[in-house]
């Protein structure tokens, strides 16, 4: 499902809340600033019931699921070349014997995906989608159709594919913020088994560092995730998209009650990049951060120092932090005066930051602060990574 085998809960609370009878409203289309983009407004939370009401989902489930797709996928994996088929006379040998060198033959995967426009618009992870040469869809009411993959962010492992199909049904982005605690259900097409839900709360926010994509932050959810439940939806008790289920963390290959899913703010801009430009545009320093365990220091000690920067490595030749003065071994303490905790604030920051910006950075070198201005570049495309993994998408 993911490079980490690629989401219950608080029932007592939500019984005496009421919260499962939540009635969304009708949808509406917003005003966007993205014309090519008809999308739907956030489904408000209503308070329903008495407080020894049973809790039921099934208002939201109603709402979202036939937005939920399963995706289909065929990807022609290429053969491994033989050695011995490079020599003529060995060929001619094994050839005449019928052993010949094996062909390029199609492999399918599944995966799920979520129409956030009434264009034909399907968010869903990379991964599912990438490599793939036919890809085709199929919607809760039974209509299939062929998608094209109209753009894909490797780093944030999102794509966007588009069918031609009327009368869609939209899942609405949730805008207000997600606390942990929060409940939420899982929607997806979990081994192939057909669609199916999960329920539980947000473990955790903001998750990065697991390795898993370039850009991480990730919600973590005790909501049941499974091969199969890649790029589904991860929506809240009104029947907003939370975000797009993506990973879970496993030694079995199932659920163990850690799962991971892109937050829809994330996967909205992703989007929305996409259609737009075709791509992220994001921006690129050209440093590389010095690895090391933070907690302790190399005698082994606990390290008690309270962070205060980002060690640098080194510096891409003729990169913009080249260019711009940063030298290996600096300390880079803040930029633009937001200081510098860890690798993923600097990587976060100026990801966020428009190309050919000049930002002020504040570097420490030796005992001396330096001040510098650095135009920050353009980040280079990822190359997809080839993962041979035996479970589906």
């Amino acid at each position: 499902m993911s490079r980490l085998t690629s989401v219950s809960g608080l029932i007592i609370t939500c019984s005496l809340l009421g919260l499962a009878g939540c009635q969304p409203k009708e949808k509406a289309q917003t005003e966007s600033t993205h014309p090519q983009v008809s999308m739907s407004q956030e489904r408000p939370l209503t308070i329903q019931g008495n407080t020894s009401g049973v809790v039921s989902y099934a208002p939201a489930v109603q709402a979202a699921a036939p937005a939920v797709v399963n995706i289909f996928t065929t990807e022609i994996i290429k053969a491994k070349a033989q050695p011995f088929m490079d020599d003529p006379m060995l060929r001619r040998f094994f050839e005449f014997h019928g052993l010949k060198q094996q062909e390029s033959e199609p492999r399918s995967g599944l995966g799920s995906g979520v129409i956030v426009s009434k264009e034909g618009y399907i968010l869903t992870n990379n991964h599912v989608v990438g490599k793939a040469q036919e890809i085709v869809v199929a919607l809760h009411d039974g209509r299939k159709a062929k998608a094209k993959v109209i753009g894909t962010d490797p780093d944030s492992d999102l794509a966007v594919i588009k069918i031609d199909l009327k009368d869609l049904p939209i899942l609405p982005f949730k805008t207000n913020p997600s606390e942990v605690g929060d409940i939420v259900l899982a929607i997806g097409n979990p081994f192939g088994v057909g669609q199916t839900v999960t329920q539980g709360i947000i473990s955790a926010l903001g998750r990065n560092g697991l390795g898993i994509n370039a850009f991480e932050d990730f919600i973590q959810t005790d909501a049941a995730i499974n091969p199969g439940n890649s790029g589904g939806a991860l929506i809240d008790v009104a029947g907003n998209l939370v975000g797009i289920n993506t990973a879970i963390y496993s030694r079995s290959g199932g659920s163990m009650g850690i799962g991971f899913a892109i937050p829809a703010k994330l996967a909205q801009t992703v989007m929305l990049d996409i259609i737009d430009h075709g791509q992220v545009v994001r921006g690129w320093l050209g440093v590389e951060v010095k690895q090391g365990n933070p907690d302790f220091n190399d005698d082994g000690s606990i390290n008690k120092k309270v962070s205060t920067g980002v060690d640098i490595a080194g510096v891409v030749r003729n990169g913009p932090a080249a260019q711009g003065g940063i030298k290996p071994n600096d300390v880079i303490l803040s930029i633009n005066g937001k200081k510098m905790l860890s690798d993923v604030d600097l990587v976060k920051t100026i990801a966020s930051i428009k190309p050919e910006t000049n930002v002020n950075v504040i570097v420490k070198r030796g005992e001396q602060e330096v001040e510098l201005s650095v135009k920050v570049g353009k980040r280079p495309a990822s190359e997809q990574p080839d993962v041979e993994d035996d479970e589906e998408q």
